[in-house]
C-alpha cells in the first residue's frame, strides 16, 4: 500500500451547481456562477477512484466491504470515509439499501487507482 502522506498536492475534483426557479428555468445567478472548487485526500480520492472502477467491472456499487477488504481498514474506517464523501458531495447514497452508492466526480478528475 503507498504512502499517502508523501503526495504533495491533493486532486481537484469540480463540480458545478445550479439552481432552478419555481418554473423550471435557471436563476441569473446560477448562470453567471463560477464552477465550485472543491478538493479531496489522496486517501479520499483512492476510494472515489475504488468506487469507479469496481462500478465498472461489476456493474454495480461497492459494499463498505468490499472497500473493508481493498484497502484492509476497519468497518467504522470505511463507514466514515463513506459519510465524509457523501457530505462533501462527491458521492451520494440511499440509506439502509445496500450498493447505492453513486459517484460524482466525473472520471476525468480522478486519480488512478493505487
Amino acid at each position: 500500500m503507498s504512502d499517502y502522506s508523501r503526495q504533495p498536492v491533493p486532486q481537484i475534483a469540480v463540480m458545478s451547481i445550479r439552481t432552478l426557479e419555481p418554473n423550471g428555468e435557471s436563476d441569473h445567478q446560477s448562470e453567471n456562477a463560477a464552477r465550485l472548487i472543491r478538493s479531496y485526500t489522496a486517501r479520499q480520492g483512492q476510494y472515489l477512484a475504488f468506487i469507479y472502477y469496481y462500478s465498472k467491472i461489476h456493474l454495480c456499487s461497492p459494499s463498505e466491504a468490499d472497500m473493508q477488504r481493498y484497502f484492509s481498514v476497519s468497518p467504522s474506517a470505511v463507514h466514515q470515509m463513506v459519510l465524509s464523501l457523501e457530505k462533501l458531495g462527491f458521492i451520494e447514497r440511499t440509506p439502509g439499501q445496500g450498493r447505492s452508492v453513486k459517484l460524482l466526480v466525473p472520471r476525468d478528475q480522478l486519480p488512478d487507482l493505487m
